[in-house]
C-alpha cells in the first residue's frame, strides 16, 4: 500500500469547511446524490484516435474543480502529466460538486463504463460537512472500492478532514475511517487530499476551502505521487 507522508493538518481548513457547505451544494448534486452532469474527459490534446484505457476521478467539488476552468482542475493536470510522459491513459473527471459518498456510490456504475483501469476515490468531505454518520460513509466507500476491485480496477483512495464542530470523537473517527479502508482493502492511499494546500489563503479561492489554480496544481502532485506506482503496476500487466 502506497502512503503519502502527511503533514500537520490545519485547524483553519476545518473551520473553512463550515463556511463552504452552501456553496458546494448549490453547484452540483442534491442531497440524493443526483449528478449534475456525466463524467467528462479531462481537457487534453488527443495523441491518437485509438481509445485509451481510463483513469476515473470520482469525487466532489475538489475533483470537479469548483471555481476553476476545466483545464485547471486536478484531473486535467493529471492528464497533462500522463501525456508528457507518453502514458496512453485518458483521465475522466467524474467530480460533482456537493456530492456525498452515497451519491458517488449511486452513480458508480455509469462512472465506470468503458475500459476503466484505475479509480481515484475522493469523496467524504460533504459527509463530514453534514455530520453524516461515519459508519455510513465508510460503508459507502467500501462498496465503491469493492465494486471497482471486483471489475479488476485498481483504486487510489484519498482522505479528507471533518470540521471540528461535531466534536473530537467524530473528527478522529472520520479520519481513521479512510486509513482503515485503505488497510482493509489494501489500496493506494492519500491521507489528506489537500495536504500543503489547506489553510493557506494564497492557495485557495475566497471561500477558503476550494483550491485556486496554484492550489489545484499542488493537489495534482499529491494525487500523482500515489497514482504513479499504481500506473506502473497496471501498465506492467497490459
Amino acid at each position: 500500500m502506497h502512503v503519502i507522508r502527511l503533514r500537520t493538518r490545519s485547524v483553519l481548513f476545518s473551520l473553512c469547511l463550515l463556511t463552504a457547505l452552501i456553496g458546494c451544494r448549490s453547484k452540483g448534486a442534491d442531497d440524493q446524490g443526483v449528478a449534475a452532469r456525466p463524467p467528462q474527459a479531462a481537457e487534453t490534446t488527443p495523441t491518437s484516435n485509438v481509445a485509451r484505457p481510463k483513469i476515473v476521478a470520482l469525487g466532489d467539488s475538489l475533483t470537479a474543480g469548483y471555481g476553476l476552468n476545466a483545464s485547471q482542475a486536478y484531473p486535467a493536470l493529471l492528464q497533462r502529466k500522463l501525456d508528457s510522459e507518453g502514458r496512453k491513459f485518458e483521465v475522466v473527471n467524474a467530480g460533482v460538486s456537493g456530492d456525498t459518498s452515497a451519491g458517488g456510490l449511486r452513480r458508480l456504475d455509469w462512472a465506470l463504463e468503458g475500459d476503466v483501469k484505475i479509480l481515484i476515490v475522493a469523496l467524504g468531505g460533504n459527509d463530514g460537512l453534514r455530520g453524516l454518520p461515519v459508519v455510513e460513509m465508510k460503508r459507502n466507500l467500501s462498496k465503491i472500492i469493492e465494486t471497482a476491485r471486483a471489475r479488476g480496477i485498481a483504486v487510489v483512495l484519498a482522505g479528507i478532514e471533518a470540521p471540528p464542530n461535531y466534536g473530537q470523537e467524530y473528527v478522529t473517527a472520520f479520519r481513521a475511517a479512510f486509513r482503515d479502508l485503505a488497510e482493509t482493502h489494501r489500496v493506494a492511499f492519500i491521507p489528506f487530499l489537500l495536504d500543503k494546500v489547506a489553510g493557506l489563503a494564497e492557495l485557495n479561492l475566497g471561500d477558503g476551502i476550494h483550491p485556486n489554480e496554484q492550489g489545484a496544481a499542488i493537489m495534482a502532485e499529491t494525487v500523482w505521487d500515489a497514482l504513479k506506482p499504481v500506473l506502473d503496476q497496471v501498465s506492467a500487466t497490459q
